[in-house]
């Protein structure tokens, strides 16, 4: 005989969402219930954790949240970046940047997921230098929020005069209050040359040190010259325009697994908040061993943004509404 079903009582909050487990071959997903939010799944994924260190969750539903959750997702950090059009206003990036720091966290941490964000305005937005200097003037302010590790995504998209002087400007801000960088480089055929000025211009400025400098969308042509400058390098995981799975394995094995880490950098466009198990599944299939793949997806990422003291994989408690 079938067991009578038994309805949660009035004050038991249940939800529905998609665990997601992972073995050896593939990413299979079945319907899992739980009482309040994740942390009966806790045993279900813990050998499964991983950080994504460059999400942008304010494009992304709350069932991403769940879904990343339940494949072992602990933290995520979420730079400044384009809407997908102009802001009209500087007073559009102080909302913005309202929502990387008070709404957001709060939302991760319903799925027991910490949220970290990085300010800044983005090169995409910064051909007008005065607009930008607007901006860049909120910074400090942001930079003192509890969820904040420093200044980003800065860099370069069409490599122009302009652009670069924000940069600067950028690099400048992050030296004064002592903060990390995580720096965007350009698309395709701009990446190579994005990638050399960039790199030059943070010689040349000279005041942080490389050691807190991530450099990512790196790709074969570029990943050399940024260790070799003593940064760390973030290899992103989105269709069309950056690095499959595959390729970043490739990558890692030519160049190791030191200061190197993967993202899913997933946004509003073509992309898929869970691109870094995903990767992890590709890694098990070419042979690569647990030790190194919780390095590339939890302990490296962990270690780069430990330099701040603001991070931690551990999510405050939700608070209710």
């Amino acid at each position: 005989m079938a067991k009578p079903r038994v309805e949660p009582t009035h004050n038991t909050r249940r939800e529905n969402f998609y665990a997601t487990q992972i073995d050896s071959k593939h990413i299979t997903h079945s319907l899992f219930q739980t009482h309040h939010i994740l942390k009966p799944l806790s045993d279900i994924h813990a050998k499964n954790m991983y950080i994504d260190p460059h999400i942008h969750m304010v494009s992304r539903t709350t069932d991403d949240y769940a879904r990343m959750a339940a494949a072992g997702c602990v933290a995520v950090t979420e730079p400044a970046f384009w809407a997908g059009f102009d802001r009209s206003s500087a007073a559009g990036f102080h909302d913005y940047f309202r929502q990387l720091t008070e709404s957001e966290p709060r939302r991760a941490a319903a799925y027991g997921i910490a949220h970290h964000a990085w300010i800044c305005i983005n090169p995409k937005e910064a051909e007008d230098h005065g607009f930008a200097r607007e901006v860049m003037s909120m910074i400090p302010e942001f930079l003192s929020r509890p969820n904040v590790l420093g200044v980003g995504e800065i860099g370069l998209n069409r490599n122009s005069k302009t652009e670069l002087a924000v940069f600067e400007e950028h690099l400048e801000i992050a030296a004064r209050h002592n903060s990390l960088v995580l720096i965007h480089t350009p698309h395709l055929e701009d990446k190579l040359k994005g990638t050399r000025l960039i790199l030059d211009a943070i010689a040349a400025h000279g005041k942080i040190n490389p050691a807190r400098i991530l450099v990512d969308h790196v790709e074969e042509h570029t990943v050399r010259m940024v260790l070799e400058r003593g940064m760390w390098a973030g290899m992103t995981l989105y269709p069309d325009t950056k690095c499959t799975a595959a390729r970043a394995v490739d990558i890692m094995e030519m160049h190791g697994t030191e200061r190197i880490w993967i993202n899913s950098a997933g946004d509003w466009g073509h992309s898929d908040p869970l691109a870094v198990p995903k990767a992890v599944v590709t890694m098990r299939a070419r042979g690569h061993t647990a030790a190194d793949i919780h390095k590339i997806s939890f302990e490296n990422p962990r270690a780069f943004l430990s330099q701040s003291g603001n991070f931690s994989v551990n999510a405050p408690r939700p608070t209710r509404s």
